[in-house]
């Protein structure tokens, strides 16, 4: 305690809430599974960030660019389609900077996150089930709405973070960096969430450059259709798209792994009751494959899982006996859990390769 209070009284004072975001603790995994005790596993935790996501670096990141450019002025209005965590990035930077913030959802949208949005201040506009597509997908739809509304606005700025070329860049310069600094150097393997690639593109660019024997593992829910396999609907959130963003660069990556919202969602379940970590639905999936793909290296090896957001949004979905229930998932017993990460297959690269952006 003494050590954690001497690290504290170093900590540099935040002029505002952009200054609070990054360097998270990194701690690590040791009582999860048994693979734990061959290879050395470290959560990112960005879900220690203010608002509990890493995607309030790409909103402060995006939003600074935009006020350079011109594109966002004083007591402007910010326009965005999100699901969760980046509507929330924008509701909280742009309730600290004055800004006016409409946020696209749909009916999938849990309240919680709602709750979270308009405590911020934000405007929400909804987007009907009826408008899905055939998967049961809203993320097309949601853009749409996203775009039309910004189009009604004088001097709205729409960041559109699917399709932003500068989403990555705050990756690239505050995240990467940050992993950098604190293993003095690299990892041997860095496990990220697809989802926009804006972390897997920032991240995995500023390593391939200076450090190119670094392995980058992208992961991405199944059902999603960023890696090329079968497209169906899942109950995460936080990953999977219905296309192949831009911003996604097959050739960065090492190894690919598509994990199902049952395994995911167990592996949340168990980090919670064995490692007192209450994490998001996406960092089950993230630390699942992370887990197989130890299961391939035979030399002890470190590896970083970046963690995007906290668990506590997820408590009426993820963590919630009855809504799970409902939703036909029946979570792996303890004794399963490394046996079925163990069994988990990396994606056949003939597949993530030749993706391309939609």
């Amino acid at each position: 305690m003494l050590q954690v209070l001497e690290n504290a009284s170093r900590l540099p004072l935040s002029q505002d809430i952009t200054e609070a975001i990054g360097n998270v603790p990194i701690v690590r995994i040791n009582r999860l599974s048994e693979l734990c005790k061959h290879h050395e596993f470290y959560l990112k935790l960005e879900s220690c960030n203010p608002g509990g996501s890493i995607k309030e670096k790409n909103a402060v990141y995006l939003i600074q660019h935009a006020e350079r450019n011109g594109l966002l002025t004083p007591g402007g209005t910010i326009v965005e389609s999100s699901s969760g965590n980046f509507g929330i990035g924008l509701a909280m930077i742009g309730a600290g900077r004055g800004y006016h913030v409409v946020i696209v959802v749909d009916a999938k949208t849990p309240p919680p996150i709602r709750r979270m949005l308009a405590a911020y201040g934000a405007e929400l506009v909804d987007v009907p089930l009826s408008a899905a597509d055939a998967n049961g997908s809203m993320q097309v739809a949601r853009m749409q709405k996203a775009q039309e509304v910004a189009q009604t606005i004088p001097g709205a700025w729409y960041p559109c973070q699917h399709r932003n070329p500068h989403n990555p860049g705050a990756h690239e310069q505050f995240t990467a960096r940050e992993i950098e600094q604190a293993f003095g150097g690299a990892p041997d393997v860095i496990a990220i969430g697809v989802s926009t690639a804006g972390q897997l593109g920032g991240i995995s660019r500023y390593f391939r450059q200076r450090y190119p024997e670094t392995r980058i593992v992208g992961v991405d829910v199944a059902g999603s259709a960023i890696f090329g396999t079968p497209s169906h609907a899942y109950k995460m959130t936080g990953l999977g798209l219905s296309f192949v963003p831009p911003n996604f660069d097959p050739t960065v990556l090492d190894a690919a792994y598509s994990v199902s919202d049952r395994l995911a969602f167990s592996v949340c379940h168990a980090l919670a009751r064995r490692e007192g970590l209450l994490l998001g639905a996406s960092t089950g999936a993230i630390v699942a494959a992370a887990l197989a793909y130890g299961t391939r290296r035979q030399r002890p090896e470190r590896m970083v899982l970046l963690n995007p957001d906290r668990g506590d949004r997820y408590l009426e979905t993820v963590y919630n006996p009855q809504w799970l229930t409902e939703q036909g998932i029946e979570l792996l017993e303890s004794s399963a859990l490394t046996p079925t990460i163990r069994a988990l297959q990396p994606v056949p690269e003939i597949l993530w390769r030749q993706q391309q952006p939609a």
